[in-house]
């Protein structure tokens, strides 16, 4: 994993290039869409920032790719001549997963039903059950996390959480850097 401060600088680069093509289309769009699209080229420059090396990060490009509205201009022009390459990498995973969902589906468990289940056992289930609905919402809140088993979801979700924190420092110094020259 990278310094903290060179993925700090990676991002704000990468952003600053986003916000510049927001700026540049902003007149056609009203308050919502210029949230999105501001929201879009942050995800996408944190993605990019981390260079196609996380599951997570690709999912983003992945996902931003398809979108029909500013998506695919963002990625294209954050991530340049990376463009091309980190697409072709998150198709050809989605692939892969694919095949190991189908493989997993295929295999039938017949299991028999015992008269009487020991308080243990019982615990035990309901401890399962509990990490499973949590590992559930874990999944469904980090980008590409359904297609994870639980240890690469682990690594991913403490991956997106630095880059998340990374990605709010900036944000928050870019906030107080303009609020001081407002106030001057």
């Amino acid at each position: 994993m990278r310094a903290p401060s060179s993925l700090k600088q990676e991002f704000l680069r990468k952003w600053i290039l986003g916000l510049q093509i927001c700026s540049s289309s902003a007149k056609s769009m009203s308050i919502s869409e210029r949230k999105k699209a501001i929201k879009l080229s942050a995800d996408i420059a944190m993605a990019s920032a981390r260079n196609g090396r996380t599951s997570w990060s690709r999912a983003l490009i992945a996902s931003a790719s398809k979108d029909d509205n500013h998506g695919k201009l963002f990625v294209q022009q954050i991530l340049g001549s990376d463009c091309e390459r980190l697409t072709k990498i998150s198709t050809s995973i989605k692939r892969l997963r694919c095949k190991k969902i189908l493989k997993k589906s295929s295999g039938t468990i017949i299991r028999r039903r015992m008269k009487r289940i020991p308080d243990k056992a019982v615990a035990s289930s309901i401890a399962k059950q509990m990490v499973n609905k949590r590992t559930q919402i874990l999944k469904s809140l980090v980008p590409g996390g359904v297609f994870m088993d639980e240890v690469s979801l682990i690594e991913e979700t403490l991956d997106y959480i630095l880059s998340l924190r990374a990605q709010i420092d900036v944000m928050r110094s870019l906030a107080d850097a303009t609020e001081m020259m407002m106030n001057c």
